[in-house]
């Protein structure tokens, strides 16, 4: 029933996309000759841009199923879905442009190519994005529903059931749990019933045809049970998926790799490991730095003039922090609390808190705005930090951490952020360390370029709401 679901899911998906392509054509055609606004230009007839449109249709079709473009989407994040559409769609041009080469067709406006091609893009993932939400939010009512099995009532089981109660719109129900050891009914725990021993395997997926997956979660003791429970899933048509029982220690989106015939975890290869990544992501940071500091020079000269009217002392507090591979830099800020006197100990190792009697009143204003925060733009010029990463902390601070809180090290594989997740979800100021570092840890192993502007968005709007900033 699923394969056969998902057989369907991609034609449709493939006829959807067919479909706006030659939208995409019309609309380009309509933009190019017949608007007005590139200039009147007389084409040749439209049929022979239909039949390369029709050709590239094919193309991005074929290219789209090489890629795995239409594969099933229900556990995947839209992210992945955009850089699949890109990667399809750039190649598909370059395939476009190699056919009109060897048919020597020199005819077609190559401004007429780039209207097409943008436009195929922008509607194909915007269509894609409209169907995703839609399909979360009639999953969350309950509508389009898929069914599981789990294998295993133990801890492993348990967890994994209570880890889908957290995402009601990938729409899945678990019908019940098969264990040997343990056994209650329905409505005696918040767990569903136990119906049956592992080896009644066969005649629950014969009884429950509603089944589409089945999840083995047993205990690594157990492991030589998997064979004969895989033989029985597979024999039934219906989909496995394993929860190993070591999964604690793994990252969040653990990379599976093949080295000398053997399959492999990489516990903690992370997407900025690569080259390309990290090109597009400093490409990004140099110039939105550039972009922020010409844009927001007004105020960062409003915001100096009134910190040196306000308290004596310079403009701009220089800190030194943690950054990328555990090297210290100068951070830049904007003064917001008053100088130390020749007399105070200048020792930094005091944590800000509400109502902090060492700010100044405009450097409340600035901290609660984050306007304090602008000049740390010159230091993403300078390559010591970026616009979006974890935010980074003072050396004193880090020799604490590093042995209280797990895995707090890690934050340093990339360069910190202006702005980062946990300070998007409220973590700023005086709350958990703990906290802060699981967001950082799913932001290091999930990065995608789309995650970082959707930060950028969310941190604009945090400037003026967020509670915590003091």
């Amino acid at each position: 029933m699923l394969r056969k679901n998902q057989q369907f899911l991609t034609q449709v998906y493939m006829a959807s996309d067919m479909a706006v392509i030659q939208a995409s054509f019309l609309l380009a055609w309509w933009l190019r000759f017949e608007s007005g606004l590139f200039g009147f230009v007389y084409p040749i007839p439209i049929k022979y841009y239909f039949v390369w449109s029709l050709v590239y249709g094919a193309i991005a079709l074929l290219t789209g199923l090489i890629s795995g473009l239409y594969s099933p989407k229900r556990r995947k994040r839209f992210a992945d879905d955009f850089i699949r559409v890109m990667q399809t769609h750039v190649i598909g041009f370059f395939l476009l442009l190699g056919a009109m080469y060897f048919a020597k067709e020199i005819n077609i406006s190559r401004s007429y190519l780039f209207l097409y091609m943008a436009l195929s893009v922008f509607l194909i993932v915007l269509y894609r994005y409209g169907v995703k939400q839609t399909l979360r939010v009639l999953r969350r009512k309950g509508y389009n529903k898929q069914y599981m099995l789990i294998v295993g009532a133990g801890a492993l089981g348990r967890r994994f059931h209570l880890n889908m109660q957290h995402y009601p719109e990938l729409g899945y129900e678990i019908v019940g749990f098969l264990d040997d050891e343990l056994e209650w009914k329905k409505g005696e725990t918040e767990y569903p019933e136990v119906i049956g021993k592992l080896r009644d395997l066969r005649a629950v997926l014969d009884r429950f045809k509603i089944i589409d997956e089945v999840i083995l979660a047993l205990p690594y003791g157990d492991s030589d049970k998997y064979p004969e429970l895989m033989a029985v899933c597979e024999q039934a048509g219906v989909h496995i998926m394993i929860v190993p029982d070591y999964y604690d220690f793994l990252p969040t989106r653990p990379v599976f790799d093949n080295f000398a015939g053997m399959p492999l975890i990489n516990v903690r290869e992370v997407p900025l490991d690569l080259a390309a990544n990290r090109f597009f992501k400093r490409l990004f940071d140099i110039l939105f730095a550039a972009l922020a500091i010409i844009v927001t020079s007004p105020i960062m000269l409003a915001v100096a003039i009134g910190v040196k009217l306000t308290s004596p002392g310079p403009v701009i507090f220089k800190q030194e922090r943690v950054g990328f591979n555990r090297r210290t830099f100068s951070m830049y800020k904007f003064r917001s609390m008053r100088a130390p006197m020749a007399d105070e100990d200048d020792e930094d190792t005091g944590w800000t808190t509400e109502n902090d009697p060492r700010r100044t009143k405009f450097g409340a204003f600035i901290r609660r705005t984050s306007l304090d925060e602008l000049p740390q733009f010159f230091n993403v010029l300078l390559g010591q930090m970026s616009v979006v990463g974890p935010r980074p902390e003072r050396p004193y601070y880090v020799e604490v951490f590093r042995d209280q809180v797990p895995n707090y090290m890690l934050k340093h594989h990339v360069r910190p952020g202006i702005t980062g997740y946990a300070q998007c979800a409220g973590l700023r100021g005086d709350t958990s360390i703990e906290k802060r570092i699981e967001y950082d840890l799913f932001y290091i192993e999930n990065w995608t370029f789309l995650f970082d502007i959707r930060l950028v968005f969310i941190t604009i709007y945090k400037m003026f709401t967020d509670k915590n900033a003091y």
